[in-house]
């Protein structure tokens, strides 16, 4: 989850091997990308995600100036954006420490929010 330049190896990567959660989501905030990992954690399935709006039907809790707004300024102002932050996930569950890194290049398709648990 560390690795430089990752939202460019995610484009090209089976996320279903990786070690942490994946959640891929256009400029929309679409989901188009969910891992078999974060599916399993997070207890949603693919099925009911790819396709929901990321901040408001799927993750509502990650809908603040820490998470969706990083994204939003990053768009705006045509800048990739990679951050790490110590986060805590309240949706559906009991509150749950989480390391979250922040993933977006105008120069890609999707943008990444990466879940390790």
């Amino acid at each position: 989850m560390d690795a430089p330049d990752l939202a460019a190896v995610l484009e090209s990567t089976d996320i279903d091997r990786l070690a942490f959660g994946v959640i891929g989501f256009d400029a929309n905030c679409i989901v188009q990308t969910y891992n078999q990992l974060e599916s399993a954690s997070a207890g949603l399935r693919p099925e009911r995600v790819v396709g929901q709006h990321l901040f408001e039907s799927v993750a509502p809790c990650m809908n603040n100036f820490l998470v969706a707004q990083r994204f939003e300024d990053a768009a705006e102002q045509g800048r990739p954006l990679d951050d790490t932050i110590d986060y805590v996930l309240t949706l559906r569950m009991r509150p749950t420490p989480v390391k979250l890194r922040l993933l977006a290049d105008p120069a890609l398709r999707w943008r990444y929010v990466l879940v390790q648990r």
